[in-house]
């Protein structure tokens, strides 16, 4: 009697988790269904700019505009014994 268990139990029940097994696979590969693409454009719905415009840029310097503005003037120290000079 325990071999006629043993065998109804590996020809029935660990075929369970087979069958499932393939079904989830066949589950996972098959195509998905199409979920309203008649009616998306494909677009995003968010506003253009929803900040408002950018602030302007200042024109850009360069060899087709005017010169750059001047360097400021330079201050470098001196430190000469316990005294420190400034020179410009």
């Amino acid at each position: 009697m325990d071999e006629a268990l043993t065998v109804i139990w590996m020809a029935l029940v660990l075929k369970i988790p087979i069958a499932a097994l393939l079904w989830l696979v066949w589950w996972a590969a098959k195509e998905p269904e199409p979920v309203g693409a008649d009616e998306d454009d494909g677009g995003s719905k968010r506003p253009d700019r929803p900040h408002g415009p950018r602030p302007s840029r200042p024109p850009r310097r360069g060899p087709h505009s005017g010169a750059p503005p001047p360097a400021p003037p330079r201050v470098r120290t001196r430190a000469v014994g316990d005294e420190v000079r400034t020179t410009r």
